[in-house]
């Protein structure tokens, strides 16, 4: 799939998932390094930032897509010739999708430890990551049940179920409205995440943060799972993220006059009411994201995405 392609499947939500999306942008980045004939080394580089400028451009507010072409194209500077730029786009894009793979499988084993034998798991949207602990429980032998959201608009919850279902896992779909509802019966809400601020607050798809609240209410604990490359350096430089609202036929057309749609994709949930972040190097607080932001991902991530 050629970069333009990528970018547009990201921007239309083909290519969706946090994780599959900084895939998908690592290995259009390497595939436009691969293809480019030229023997300028100015001029490849140039192509290759239009590129990243591309992809990131096509979800603005994705930090994992941000972090990924970031980390494909870290090392840049320091090619002599084009073919050592090829040589470096390429592996350091390789690193990054066969990184991002492992922190999936390895998420799922440390947040598995949280999960208990008997336990009634609530989760939301389809994350990778909190499908993997899930099903890692489910593994070990843990006799575990789930309920999942529909998920509006995109109902991604119709895939989640089928995913558990097909692990054999017991799962019930309801509607998104249900949370609160059903709380009474859950013991640990288990949820991906899109952005992890430095502060601890998350950023995921819109209804996360009512099932915050409402476990937060009943005392249900609350387990983020987040690979570090969902963990945002820009926010440590005062940058809000923005909630992106997608197209109002998502949600309904011909509606009568007067009548007004908003279709916030992502909420804020505060880190008061996150019991604890599954990562691929530990189980953390999630005021601990500042360490991880600085530690893993570094300050050389602090730069300018543009040209």
């Amino acid at each position: 799939m050629k970069l333009d392609e990528t970018a547009e499947s990201i921007r239309t939500m083909n290519i969706r998932g946090a994780g599959l999306i900084a895939r998908s942008a690592a290995e259009a980045l390497k595939e436009l390094a691969e293809e480019y004939n030229g023997e300028s080394l100015i001029e490849f580089t140039e192509l290759l930032n239009k590129g990243r400028d591309t992809l990131v451009n096509s979800r603005p507010t994705a930090v994992s897509l941000w972090n990924a072409v970031q980390a494909t194209l870290k090392n840049v500077k320091n090619a002599e010739d084009v073919t050592s730029l090829k040589e470096i786009v390429s592996r350091d894009a390789d690193i990054f999708i066969s990184n991002s793979k492992k922190a999936v499988e390895t998420i799922g084993r440390i947040g598995a430890n949280r999960i208990k034998d008997g336990d009634v798991v609530l989760t939301h949207c389809n994350s990778k990551a909190a499908l993997s602990v899930i099903k890692t429980a489910y593994e070990q032998g843990k006799n575990i049940s789930v309920y999942a959201t529909e998920s509006r608009p995109w109902k991604q919850g119709l895939l989640t179920v089928k995913d558990l279902s097909d692990a054999g896992i017991p799962v019930t779909m309801i509607v998104d409205s249900a949370v609160r509802w059903i709380m009474k019966e859950i013991d640990i809400a288990v949820v991906g995440a899109d952005t992890i601020c430095s502060n601890g607050a998350l950023i995921n798809k819109i209804g996360t943060s009512q099932i915050g609240l409402a476990a937060h209410e009943a005392r249900v604990p609350m387990m983020v799972c987040a690979e570090s490359y969902k963990f945002s350096p820009k926010t440590m430089e005062g940058e809000i993220v923005e909630i992106e609202e997608r197209d109002t036929s998502e949600v309904a057309e011909n509606l009568p006059p007067n009548v007004r749609i908003r279709n916030p994709v992502f909420d804020s949930t505060p880190a008061e009411y996150i019991d604890c972040i599954a990562t691929e190097i530990g189980l953390i607080s999630p005021y601990a994201a500042y360490e991880v932001i600085v530690n893993k991902l570094g300050h050389e991530c602090l730069f300018e995405t543009e040209g």
